[in-house]
C-alpha cells in the first residue's frame, strides 16, 4: 500500500489513539463535520441520521449502532450519518450521558435515590453481571431516562445538521457558479 506505516500501531497506540487524539479534539471533531457534510444524500436525510445516532447514543445496553440504524430507517435517515451520529457517545462522555439518563430515569419514574446513592451491592451485583438484579435499580432507570435525553438532544443535532448541510451545498454551489463562469461552464445540479 502507498500510505501504509512501516511499523503498524499496537495495541497501545491504538487504544490511546481512540481515548485521546493524536493532533487535538477540536481536528477530529472538524473531520467528522467534514465527512458528515460531504455525504451524499439530501440535509434531511443526512439530518436525521445524525440525530438518530445521537438518540442512540444515550442507552445504556450497546447495541448503539443497532439502535441507530433503526431509528434512522424509521425516520427516512441516512445510514452512515447515523454511524458517525454514534460518535457522540465514547468513553469520555459515556459517563455523562448514562449519569443524566440514570437521573432523568429516577425522576421520571418519581423515584427518590437513597442518601447513600446506587444499591450498596452494586459492585456484587456488576461482578455477577446479573442482568435480572441489574435491571430494576440500574438499567430500568436509565433506559426509561436515555429516551427523553435522546429525543431532546436528537433534535438539537437535527437542527444544527440540516442548517450546516443547507450552508454548506448553498456555497459550495456558489463557489462552482463563479468558477463555471469565469470558465464559461455551466453549473451541475447537485
Amino acid at each position: 500500500m502507498l500510505f501504509r506505516r512501516r511499523k503498524p500501531d499496537g495495541v497501545f497506540d491504538r487504544v490511546r489513539t481512540y481515548l485521546w487524539p493524536r493532533r487535538s479534539f477540536s481536528r477530529s471533531l472538524r473531520y467528522f463535520s467534514k465527512r458528515i457534510l460531504r455525504l451524499k444524500a439530501t440535509p434531511h436525510a443526512v439530518a436525521a441520521g445524525v440525530a438518530a445516532g445521537v438518540f442512540a447514543s444515550f442507552f445504556p445496553l450497546g447495541f448503539h449502532f443497532i439502535i441507530a440504524f433503526a431509528v434512522s430507517w424509521v425516520i427516512a435517515g441516512n445510514l452512515v450519518a447515523a454511524a458517525l451520529g454514534t460518535a457522540l457517545g465514547n468513553p469520555l462522555t459515556f459517563p455523562l450521558l448514562w449519569g443524566a439518563s440514570w437521573e432523568t430515569g429516577k425522576l421520571i419514574l418519581h423515584e427518590r435515590l437513597p442518601a447513600h446513592g446506587p444499591p450498596a451491592h452494586l459492585g456484587d451485583m456488576l461482578h455477577n453481571l446479573a442482568f435480572s438484579q441489574l435491571w430494576g435499580p440500574i438499567l430500568k432507570p436509565m433506559t426509561i431516562g436515555a429516551v427523553p435525553l435522546g429525543l431532546i438532544f436528537g433534535l438539537i443535532f437535527y437542527g444544527i445538521t440540516r442548517w450546516g448541510m443547507a450552508t454548506f451545498r448553498e456555497q459550495r454551489r456558489k463557489r462552482l457558479a463563479d468558477r463555471a463562469g469565469r470558465t464559461g461552464r455551466e453549473v451541475p445540479a447537485e
